[in-house]
């Protein structure tokens, strides 16, 4: 049983939520939301820390038909930079509609929720079985 750690990221805040090989079953953790780079790195350092997943699972946003956009690049950036700073395996996973499928009241935070999302998509469509 391996754990995975899966990013919804953006600029202002980033989603994080958890599962493991075993289970295959993502739940929303903890919306980072760090006034920095530094910072929001430092909080997902002791996230790496203390879950010491074997992958990092980060969404991939693109426009509807699938074309690259600058977030697109922002994420594959913020994936490499993972796998940079704390040698941990990254995965991509298309993202297009995670928040879309998510009942959001006015004001709130549903990063964590489409970190959920994406991890889960990760496990029904890309993991090992």
């Amino acid at each position: 049983m391996e754990t995975v750690l899966g990013f919804d990221f953006g600029l202002k805040r980033i989603g994080v939520a958890v599962g493991n090989t075993l289970l295959r079953q993502a739940q929303p953790l903890i919306v980072i939301a760090a006034p920095t780079n530094e910072a929001k790195f430092a909080a997902i350092a002791t996230l790496i820390k203390e879950w010491q997943p074997k992958t990092c699972v980060v969404g991939l946003p693109s426009h509807p038909d699938g074309t690259e956009h600058e977030m697109t690049v922002r994420c594959r950036r913020f994936a490499n930079q993972l796998n940079g700073r704390f040698g941990v395996a990254t995965a991509l996973v298309d993202e297009r509609y995670s928040s879309a499928v998510i009942s959001q009241q006015r004001g709130q935070l549903i990063d964590a929720e489409a970190a959920a999302i994406i991890l889960q998509q990760y496990f029904n469509d890309y993991a090992e079985s």
